[in-house]
């Protein structure tokens, strides 16, 4: 008799101290996939938010658009210089030799120390 009790209580303790792991296992992977779900969410607002703040247009390329711009000048020189630092300011270059200002407003309002329009 005495060996059965014995045995029922250590068939009892081993019920409980095994419901107790089984319960602080369960708690512990569900505050693990919650911590991991906004760890995953604070990873994807960050890539988000590294991606807005490095992303660029592609780099233009003023030479071919200063060239074009330039094509018929007589002070070629002159041009490309003016063009160039205004492309790299803007980047953009209106089409055509001349005028078409409307395509890139930022190179039509861009002026010299003395008022005067910089870009060709």
């Amino acid at each position: 008799m005495k060996k059965m009790n014995v045995m029922a209580f250590v068939m009892i303790i081993s019920y409980l101290l095994l419901s107790q792991a089984l319960a602080e296992l369960s708690s512990s992977s569900n505050a693990a996939e919650t911590s991991s779900a906004s760890q995953f969410q604070t990873n994807d607002e960050n890539q988000t938010a590294a991606f807005k703040r490095t992303h660029h247009r592609p780099r233009f390329n003023c030479g071919y658009a200063c060239a074009r711009r330039c094509s018929e000048t007589s002070r070629k020189n002159v041009c490309y210089r003016a063009c160039g630092s205004c492309c790299a300011k803007c980047q953009c270059v209106p089409p055509g030799t001349s005028g078409n200002t409307a395509a890139c407003p930022c190179y039509a309002n861009l002026r010299t120390h003395g008022n005067k329009l910089k870009c060709p």
